[in-house]
């Protein structure tokens, strides 16, 4: 089994990087004070549906004390729900069921039949931005005033795309990207668990090269963990994922601020000369010329650096005070030109130099 099934999540307590949002679920399932509709929305591997499927199982938990909120994982109502066997849950991909048609056979009228196990029915509706217009008219009033044993949990990556009239019947909470240090915390467990001993810097690697999913550092965990069943080293994981590259990004780019020209396109041969991918290479360097330009301007927020540590905020603070932000800006326009132009040249590394040419003249 993958690792980001094999240890995805059974108590609220395991999920990371959500403390608010578990904490006001675990209260109302505490007090029995449990929402008919409930909207999870956020970029893709946070755990909507991973949350969507504990609140099923705390409240239909058959041993779950008044005033606790987590479940046994014992009961039969449990296991079944972790064997994905539970008949009270259903969950469907919206994508494949847009039409108004199959709302009304696999929603509607199934809501309308008592929970046959456990005491409330669970409909989790995976991608519900898929859903057709008439659909969602369909899905509207019974949304509003379910029958009393009925819980519609919904679960998104494209809020924007859904009627305000949907979002105004459901409890809304808005996942964020988890910390660079929750993930490797969270890595970190899985190799003891899988007794694999793996260099803490191929951890920090698949952690930033994540983005703050916990299931894309998973995913890549994953395929490192397939290189060896006992010792990862850095020199191994370069075969799956290549290591952090902040240092090259700061030392690039202290070098086109110079305007020092044949320096930076020896550094961008010497990428090429290690295998390095350029094109991926410049997308990163668009991205921490983007921090750099939002220190100049003083928007400097948490959730924008949440991949740095503190003495690399430093240097990149420092950095920002060696460029103009005119500069800055055109210093970005021409990679960004330059990202579209790979997938037109036969040489590698041709639209990076020729970007640098004309930022250092």
């Amino acid at each position: 089994m993958v690792i980001y099934r094999k240890y995805r999540p059974q108590k609220f307590k395991d999920v990371i990087g959500q403390a608010n949002i578990i904490e006001i679920l675990q209260g109302q399932i505490k007090q029995d004070k449990i929402a008919h509709a409930y909207l999870f929305t956020g970029p893709r591997g946070l755990g909507k549906t991973t949350i969507s499927r504990l609140i099923a199982k705390a409240v239909n938990c058959q041993t779950r004390k008044k005033g606790e909120s987590e479940p046994c994982n014992k009961c039969s109502n449990c296991q079944n729900i972790t064997q994905a066997r539970f008949l009270d849950l259903i969950e469907l991909d919206a994508a494949s069921h847009t039409g108004v048609d199959n709302v009304r056979e696999n929603i509607i009228s199934i809501s309308r039949i008592p929970p046959s196990a456990g005491k409330y029915k669970i409909f989790i509706i995976d991608e519900c931005h898929m859903l057709s217009k008439s659909a969602f008219n369909a899905l509207l009033k019974t949304l509003e005033e379910p029958p009393a044993n009925v819980i519609f949990i919904l679960a998104t990556t494209e809020i924007f795309k859904l009627p305000d009239t949907i979002i105004s019947r459901c409890q809304r909470f808005d996942l964020a990207k988890v910390s660079i240090d929750e993930i490797i915390k969270r890595l970190a467990k899985i190799v003891k668990a899988e007794k694999i001993r793996v260099n803490p810097q191929v951890l920090e690697s698949i952690a930033i090269r994540s983005e703050g999913c916990v299931r894309d550092a998973e995913s890549l965990l994953n395929q490192v963990l397939a290189i060896d069943t006992k010792k990862i080293t850095a020199k191994q994981a370069e075969l799956v994922i290549p290591l952090a590259q902040s240092g090259l990004l700061f030392e690039f780019s202290s070098v086109i601020f110079k305007k020092n020209d044949a320096r930076a396109i020896k550094m961008i041969n010497d990428f090429i000369d290690k295998g390095m991918n350029v094109e991926q290479f410049n997308t990163e360097l668009i991205e921490f010329l983007r921090r750099i330009m939002l220190i100049k301007i003083g928007t400097v927020k948490q959730s924008v650096f949440w991949k740095y540590d503190e003495q690399f905020f430093k240097k990149m603070t420092k950095l920002a005070k060696e460029v103009e932000l005119n500069d800055l800006i055109l210093f970005i326009e021409e990679f960004i030109k330059a990202k579209v132009q790979f997938r037109y040249n036969e040489i590698a590394q041709l639209p990076l130099e020729l970007a640098v040419l004309k930022i250092c003249n």
